[in-house]
């Protein structure tokens, strides 16, 4: 019997070289070696924007980006999260057995309090709540996430771990964070710190035009150069290699560190190779997020396929939470 793999992507815009790297582009072969779903996580995104401009667009452009990545909407199962009800009564049975100390101290809710002071609603506190229910609705194995969200998979076990313990059943697996090379991917941002994000402004989107990637990656924060031979890169070149390590050939990289090293690099040169190396990935895959975006039925399709599939998974799952609860028809 296959493992079942989980991944969701918020619906706050596009998505980028950092989701790609961290997890997308391993999605074609996963799909293919475990039982794979794939949502768009439209009701997280309210925790940050409560009044998006444009939800459904968003939604849009995201499904759309996932399919032009390589999700195969007929291997995997690839939905809308606000299409599955189900996920939302999940969450509120976790939430009572979720407790509001754990929930203050994690990562998440101190860097969204400190990004968002004048909105500290309760879904960012209850964030990990949700993020696990989205998990455990489908008895989820494995979780391709970043190295940022280790915390958050950590809090889906605990919560998986509690109710198994609570009600006196082995029922929920401990999902665990999964990446095909073993460790969990972080791609840094083009600021000189932190990861690459949207909310961050520090981007390189899958859907970005050859002008405006040329025009991010030369904008990109540097330093003013090597002092002496062999030292080691400071953060923001160090970021600059790391994502040269995922973009271009080793015999590229090999050459430019080589330059650094003997205090005979060209930022510029640099910077410019770098965005060759991103356009070559890019834009094919940006080819077909607009021959996607244009094609409404196959898109419609597509959501309803996937609501289809996921809540047959996820009303099996429900039933079954409600029985082991007590909740029972007269």
């Amino acid at each position: 019997m296959k493992e079942t793999v989980l991944s969701g992507i918020r619906s706050t815009g596009n998505l980028h070289l950092g989701n790609y790297f961290g997890a997308i582009r391993n999605f074609v072969k996963m799909q293919q070696e475990y039982n794979c779903y794939f949502f768009v996580a439209d009701w997280h995104s309210l925790t940050t924007h409560p009044t998006p401009a444009d939800l459904h667009g968003n939604v849009r452009t995201v499904l759309a980006e996932y399919l032009a990545c390589g999700i195969d909407p007929e291997a995997a199962t690839l939905y809308v999260q606000s299409d599955v009800p189900e996920i939302a009564e999940l969450y509120l049975l976790m939430n009572m057995n979720a407790y509001v100390g754990e929930l203050q101290r994690t990562t998440s809710f101190k860097d969204k309090v400190r990004k968002q002071p004048d909105n500290v609603n309760a879904g960012l506190l209850t964030y990990p709540v949700l993020m696990g229910a989205d998990i455990i609705i489908h008895r989820a194995n494995k979780v391709p996430v970043g190295k940022d969200q280790e915390q958050n998979i950590e809090m889906a076990r605990k919560f998986a771990r509690r109710f198994n313990t609570l009600y006196g059943i082995e029922y929920f697996p401990e999902p665990e964070g999964f990446s095909f090379t073993g460790n969990l991917i972080k791609i840094p941002g083009l600021d000189g710190t932190g990861k690459m994000g949207k909310s961050e402004g520090n981007a390189v989107n899958l859907a970005d035009d050859e002008k405006t990637i040329r025009k991010k990656v030369m904008s990109a924060v540097t330093d003013s150069g090597p002092t002496k031979k062999h030292q080691k890169p400071a953060e923001p070149i160090a970021n600059l290699f790391a994502l040269m390590d995922v973009v271009s050939t080793p015999d590229t990289v090999a050459h430019f560190k080589h330059l650094y090293s003997e205090c005979d690099i060209r930022y510029g040169d640099l910077k410019k190779q770098l965005a060759e190396d991103i356009l070559k990935v890019t834009l094919p895959i940006r080819e077909r997020i607009l021959g996607i975006s244009n094609d409404s039925a196959y898109l419609k399709k597509v959501v309803r396929l996937g609501a289809e599939k996921a809540r047959e998974s996820a009303g099996k799952t429900l039933r079954e939470v409600r029985e082991i609860i007590g909740f029972r028809e007269f």
